[in-house]
């Protein structure tokens, strides 16, 4: 005897809409709210540039003057060792980062969202340098990469963007 009924695969939808779920892609949606008309605050470290490069890829790069969103971000990072040999060699090396937004509206400059995202990721320092130093910067890129998409992620779950 099996629990599973595809009776209740019909009655999820229903209950779904019941909820207020809302596609975040849909029209009105506040993905579709967002796409193009974000302009995501200047970088002046290496690491913003890399974030703000993959908020514009989410969030699509704002083609006019006048967009209806800000967001200013600010990200920094914190590097560790994590893995130390009994010669106290470091062979691992694993880095911290966290990253503040602050979405605000075009016109009047109120703060519809914000917060703030961390995450980490290692890497091998076990190698030459010049690998080492690869290893980083592929680490650095992964990270921004990880917080954009968190930041993006709860964006698209704020209520009410949609016009």
């Amino acid at each position: 005897m099996s629990l599973f009924n595809r009776r209740t695969l019909l009655l999820i939808p229903l209950a779904l809409a019941a909820c207020g779920f809302e596609p975040v892609y849909a029209p009105g949606g506040s993905g579709a709210a967002l796409n193009g008309n974000v302009a995501v605050s200047a970088p002046n470290t290496v690491d913003s540039f890399l974030l703000v490069q993959n908020l514009e890829q989410q969030l699509g790069r704002s083609a006019n003057s006048g967009q209806d969103y800000m967001l200013d971000v600010s990200v920094s990072t914190v590097t560790q060792a994590a893995a130390i040999t009994q010669t106290n060699e470091i062979n691992r090396l694993i880095i911290d980062g966290r990253a503040s937004y602050a979405l605000k509206s075009g016109e009047s400059g109120q703060v519809l969202a914000s917060g703030e995202v961390t995450d980490f990721v290692g890497y091998s320092a076990a190698g030459s340098t010049v690998s080492t130093l690869a290893d980083e910067r592929d680490a650095k890129q992964r990270l921004m990469v990880i917080l954009a998409d968190q930041i993006v992620n709860r964006l698209y779950a704020v209520p009410d963007l949609s016009k």
